[in-house]
């Protein structure tokens, strides 16, 4: 039997009224799991209307009430892990164990809000003139808005909307229609833990539900992640609607492997970022870039056997390495890919396409795919697949391997594997990218700091979660006071000065 979700506004699980739905699948199966109610603009709206009605109050509750809802909402989470992390294999697809590990990177954002009295502590100067003294606060800014895409559908919204609730703003999240169930699980926790009706509202829908948020004046604010070419038409439209934009989009993530390398280090790196999730990461490595032909010979016959040897099964099976892809168009789209590549000439090393789960023909399986031979003006090496699909494009020289990713459309994040420190300092300070990792494969940065790529890959002024979240999702307001006593009377004309 079919589930029907809804969406969860006000504090309270909301019936679907569009008479639209999404289809939700099990990617292990192939069968339908769900349908998704698809939100009209009156069912967003009121979403926004319900965060709205809440928004004075949460911003005027002091941080350190802020902070203990976030407290027990840490709590819940490590509680309820389990079955949030089965709950998000059923609907994506990554196995258990990964999608246990994502939402742990969610927890740490999460575990940074708790911090939030002092994320908001403004600065003071006494004494800047007579009498006078200057401070400044961070305010919240009102009703904020997130839209997540289906690849993690418990991190990337903890990463945005505890660091907004915890600034003092109420949220309307809209998740992918592809696996909504766990961003719906996390809003009853937020509540169990003591948020408000209305902090946090989910809204399930496509493209009429996220056009209301980019447009509707009471949203001050819109964090997404996503495919560039949505990140830009987000970035555009609220931004001419006056708001906030943070917008993530899409990624090509190289690492360069220079001949001084531990060669087993760097293709155990290459498995793991480039074949774990499926390849359905923004920071996934998808092109590996060993400098020199004997780099390149030396890493290939570690990966050739590697990725013929992945464990590709349910997702719900603990001996499984790699699950399978989202949805049936989505794996139709990576197949095509794959065609692409043989069809350009590269040299297709492992051959995964015809790969079939046993006992699971109609689940929507790939199996890991390896080019060698890659070059730069072929489209495999340039669009964003996503997929388990890792192109190796042999380099010169150094120079020529830096060239790769600094040229590339996409700047999200990059990886050099190498023993020389001076070679790496400057590939670290000479990368055209906005996350390097040194002998780091996938270098996501911690929650205390920001995540952000350069380039096409983002678009607008602030980074995700850190201190750029706390700024993002906060207005500065300085202050200047003076007090009656010792005030000379008369009125002054000249801009003030301290004299």
């Amino acid at each position: 039997m079919t589930t029907e979700l809804h969406h969860y506004v006000g504090g309270q699980n909301t019936k679907g009224r569009s008479g639209r739905f999404g289809d939700v699948f099990n990617p292990t199966t192939g069968e339908l799991a769900a349908k998704v109610p698809l939100a009209t603009k009156a069912e967003t709206e009121a979403a926004i209307a319900n965060a709205q009605d809440a928004a004075e109050g949460w911003a005027n509750t002091s941080p350190i009430t802020r902070a203990r809802v976030m407290f027990k909402f840490k709590q819940l989470i490590e509680d309820n892990i389990d079955e949030l992390a089965v709950m998000l294999s059923n609907e994506h697809g990554k196995v258990v164990s990964d999608a246990k590990g994502s939402i742990i990177r969610g927890l740490e954002v999460v575990e940074f809000a708790c911090g939030i009295p002092h994320l908001l502590k403004g600065e003071f100067s006494d004494g800047v003139s007579s009498g006078i003294d200057m401070y400044s606060m961070r305010r919240p800014l009102g009703v904020v808005a997130g839209i997540t895409p289906f690849n993690f559908p418990a991190m990337v919204p903890m990463w945005m909307f505890t660091v907004a609730i915890a600034c003092g703003n109420t949220f309307v999240l809209k998740p992918s229609e592809k696996d909504p169930s766990v961003p719906l699980r996390l809003a009853e926790l937020m509540i169990e833990a003591g948020a408000p009706a209305g902090v946090l509202n989910v809204v399930n829908g496509d493209k009429e539900s996220v056009d209301t948020l980019l447009t509707d004046p009471r949203v001050k604010a819109i964090s997404f992640v996503g495919s560039t070419p949505i990140a830009q038409y987000v970035y555009a439209t609220a931004a001419a609607h006056g708001k906030r934009v943070q917008a993530m989009g899409g990624a090509k993530n190289h690492m360069i492997v220079l001949p001084d390398a531990d060669m087993d280090q760097a293709a155990d790196a290459l498995i793991g970022a480039g074949y774990g999730s499926a390849g359905e990461r923004c920071m996934a490595v998808s092109v590996a870039v060993p400098v020199g032909d004997d780099t390149a010979e030396a890493l290939l016959e570690r990966l050739k056997p590697r990725v013929e040897s992945l464990k590709v099964g349910p997702s719900t099976d603990p001996e499984s390495e790699m699950g399978p892809l989202v949805t049936k168009q989505h794996l139709d789209k990576v197949r095509g890919y794959i065609d692409l590549g043989v069809e350009e000439g590269a040299d297709l090393v492992v051959d995964g396409r015809d790969f079939k789960a046993q006992g699971y023909e109609d689940g929507f399986f790939v199996g890991g795919c390896l080019f060698d031979k890659v070059t730069s003006d072929m489209r495999i090496y340039k669009e964003e697949i996503f997929g388990p699909v890792l192109s190796m494009v042999r380099a010169p020289n150094f120079d020529e391997a830096l060239r790769l990713p600094n040229d590339h459309e996409y700047g999200n994040g990059v990886a050099i594997f190498t023993r020389d420190g001076d070679a790496a300092r400057e590939f670290a300070y000479k990368a055209e990218i906005g996350m390097v990792g040194i002998n780091v494969p996938i270098p996501v940065p911690l929650a205390f700091h920001s995540f952000g790529g350069w380039k096409s890959s983002a678009f607008g002024d602030h980074n995700q979660h850190g201190p750029d979240g706390v700024r993002f999702y906060t207005k500065l307001k300085t202050v200047t006071s003076r007090w009656p006593t010792g005030i000379r009377s008369g009125a002054e004309f000249i801009m003030p000065t301290h004299k």
